[in-house]
């Protein structure tokens, strides 16, 4: 990859200014797939200089202009969906499938809705007698995860773009090698320099030197809730806007009117998606007692059905855990699974029959949880299903709600308005009834330590403007 060790600054690659330098592992084998430019302050400096600058005249563009700017990236992006593809596999671990049909298309369906928003969106209006216009926030600095890469990059640089703002991009250093090629269609389609910036390197010194830097406005970030607070303090002395999604323990409420074995294997395989590796993940799910047998045997059937491989092997439905550093906190978590007294249904320590190197992990399924163990407590971030017991409705939707995190909730139910009932009750930012899809742009974000703000479509936009009032006479 010919722009591997450079930044994307003010319009063109750039040499860093240090010399350090970050490991790209590919986590089916751990072998080296690249090497990428551990940034500093001093490039953060520069690329905050570079989209400052951008923002005087880009703010000002039209939307006309704006809107031309999001078609001609689409179809860039579209040029390069497959090797898209292939580098997140590569990188991070999907199985290729999942890398066509979920990671790159997340991306692009982002600036499409987003798209949609734009050419309908009315900056400017009149309320009573005083004029309101809704105005970009400044310049953007954003940090997105590894675990859905060019999910996270496309949706708040979309709505950045769309609002008028400029921004500063730290990808995560675990898959930054899509985030250069998804520089490389920004500059392709002409985005203006300046507007977008890309400076690679590690969380503690240049996502700290973005979130404390006095010309950033406001702080764009995906991630764990620990490193969010860390982003969250850092911004507070300079008063910035701070925008963050989260981590999670979402709960799956398993109805007595629902179909009971449909149900849950369709909930065990959504929590094993991705390898677990999603913040809304359904990883608690939640069983009345006279149906807590049969879920048990279900879940179990979808575990060991679930094929683990290599992300290029036919057949495949989850790869490895992108990371060892992730890899070794799954594999303790399931251990103090076991320690605390859960029964393991499925699953457990150790890689896969079979798999001899990478970060592989068992399809694990614990019975008889409580939720007061550590399992059902923490975000495991790994393919691990617990299933808890309730004994009223009433006492699962405590249980759901009894939880640090606010970021999903899924309900599962015969009678839809059984299903929406419960989940007016449930404390958390989006609930999915039966299976219904997400829909990109649909508001996604978090209550509690799940987040604030909100990402996609005409709410990711608004989390990119100001409001002004000017009042006459």
């Amino acid at each position: 990859m010919e722009n591997q060790s450079k930044f994307y600054i003010n319009g063109a690659w750039v040499n860093p200014i240090g010399s350090e330098t970050i490991e790209v592992i590919n986590p089916s084998d751990e072998s080296v797939i690249g090497t990428i430019a551990a940034g500093t302050k001093a490039d953060i400096d520069v690329a905050v200089a570079a989209a400052s600058s951008a923002f005087n005249s880009f703010s000002f563009s039209s939307k006309e202009d704006r809107i031309k700017l999001i078609e001609d990236i689409i179809t860039e992006y579209e040029k390069r969906s497959e090797e898209l593809a292939q580098t997140i596999s590569n990188e991070m671990g999907a199985p290729l499938w999942l890398s066509q049909m979920a990671q790159v298309t997340a991306g692009l369906s982002h600036f499409k809705d987003t798209l949609e928003v734009l050419k309908s969106f009315e900056f400017e209006g009149t309320e009573n007698n005083y004029l309101i216009r809704k105005e970009p926030i400044g310049v953007i600095g954003m940090i997105t995860p590894w675990n859905w890469p060019m999910n996270q990059m496309c949706t708040k640089v979309a709505s950045a773009i769309a609002a008028g703002c400029t921004m500063v991009l730290k990808p995560s250093e675990i898959t930054p090698l899509c985030g250069i090629i998804f520089a490389e269609i920004l500059h392709d389609a002409k985005v203006p320099a300046g507007v977008f910036n890309l400076v690679n390197g590690m969380g503690p010194i240049v996502g700290a030197a973005l979130s404390e830097h006095p010309d950033i406005d406001m702080m764009h970030f995906t991630g764990s809730t620990r490193a969010g607070v860390a982003v969250a303090i850092a911004s507070a002395p300079t008063v910035k806007r701070v925008s963050q999604e989260l981590g999670g323990k979402s709960a799956n409420i398993v109805l007595d009117d629902a179909d009971i074995e449909k149900a849950v294997t369709a909930g065990a395989n959504h929590c094993f998606m991705n390898t677990g590796q999603s913040c809304n993940a359904p990883t608690r799910m939640l069983v009345s007692s006279q149906n807590y047998d049969a879920a048990l045997q279900a879940a179990a059937v979808a575990a060991n059905a679930t094929v683990v491989g290599s992300p290029e092997m036919e057949g495949v439905r989850i790869g490895p855990i992108s990371n060892k550093t992730q890899y070794e906190k799954v594999q303790r978590m399931i251990q103090l699974g076991i320690d605390e007294g859960a029964t393991l249904v499925a699953g457990g320590p150790g890689r896969p029959d079979g798999l001899t190197e990478g970060y592989f992990v068992k399809p694990t399924v614990f019975g008889n949880v409580t939720n007061d163990m550590t399992i059902a407590r923490e975000e495991i971030f790994g393919p691990v299903l617990c299933i808890l017991k309730y004994e009223s409705e009433d006492e699962a939707i405590e249980i759901a709600n009894d939880t640090p995190y606010g970021l999903a909730g899924y309900i599962q139910s015969g009678d839809e308005d059984h299903a929406k009932a419960v989940a007016r009750k449930i404390r958390a930012g989006q609930i999915s009834i039966n299976g219904g899809s997400r829909g990109p742009a649909a508001p996604f974000g978090g209550f509690k330590t799940s987040g604030n703000g909100r990402e996609h479509g005409l709410a990711g936009m608004h989390e990119c403007l100001e409001t002004k009032a000017i009042i006459g006479n």
